[in-house]
């Protein structure tokens, strides 16, 4: 295990990392999830074998520390990561985002670009403020404190056991910020930055989870957007076959 600070106050971010070729690739979970527990039996596949892996959890998150003083949006989220990579030593690597963690993927992108060659977002946040029926929408529709004294508890037995295993590690007040953080956004919007960057840039969106919108915008702005069959949010355990080839560029 791996940590580097990410505040200035003394708080670490911490990773678990398979040494290997560069480029590297860089996991990065959604929200109330955590990296190597979504992606390390995708990076052991054969396909995948032999390149340096790097599993992040974000602040709040997994392994990682989870101060109190943080605010937990997307660009505090992107400043954690980029520490994490500029202690690795980690430069145009491809970032692996699902859900929360394509869209922290891709305000490093627009903030670091020397750090990211390649973008594979999996069923990412592209938009603000996005439906009710959206995870982070029902967490950032409690106050931050009842959230903290009791919303929390029924959440986690409201998103089904999958979903809670991971969620019950992270802390209350993170996850809370985090989500509204997520709805609120980045400056410019996920989808813009999407459509603006000039690396290879592959969307993944489970085909249980409807057509990705804008589709055709982002396909018109050189963004490959596949519809992966049998598989809904979490496309890493629905179809690994299909995400295996996609991070491996061969889907």
């Amino acid at each position: 295990m791996r940590q580097a600070e990410f505040d200035g106050k003394g708080s670490r971010v911490r990773w678990t990392e398979v040494p290997g070729e560069e480029p590297a690739r860089v996991y990065v979970h959604g929200l109330g999830a955590a990296s190597s527990v979504y992606h390390a039996h995708i990076a052991a596949r054969p396909e995948l074998a032999g390149r340096r892996s790097l599993f992040v959890d974000l602040p709040g998150h997994g392994i990682s520390d989870r101060p109190e003083h943080f605010g937990y949006t997307l660009e505090d989220h992107a400043g954690a990561l980029a520490a994490a990579l500029d202690t690795a030593g980690v430069s145009g690597a491809e970032l692996i985002g699902h859900s929360m963690g394509g869209a922290v993927a891709l305000v490093l992108a627009h903030r670091r670009p020397e750090l990211v060659s390649r973008l594979v977002l999996t069923e990412a946040n592209l938009d603000a403020f996005p439906p009710p029926t959206a995870g982070s929408s029902g967490i950032a529709a409690h106050d931050e404190d009842a959230f903290v004294d009791g919303g929390h508890a029924r959440v986690l037995e409201q998103v089904g056991p999958l979903w809670a295993a991971t969620m019950r590690l992270a802390d209350p007040r993170a996850l809370h910020r985090s989500a509204v953080g997520l709805r609120r956004g980045s400056e410019p919007v996920m989808r813009t930055i999407l459509e603006g960057l000039a690396v290879e840039r592959v969307c993944l969106q489970g085909e249980a989870s409807g057509e990705l919108e804008g589709r055709d915008a982002l396909e018109a702005a050189g963004v490959r957007v596949v519809t992966v069959p049998g598989a809904g949010h979490n496309v890493m355990f629905d179809n690994p076959d299909a995400f295996v080839a996609a991070v491996a560029g061969r889907l």
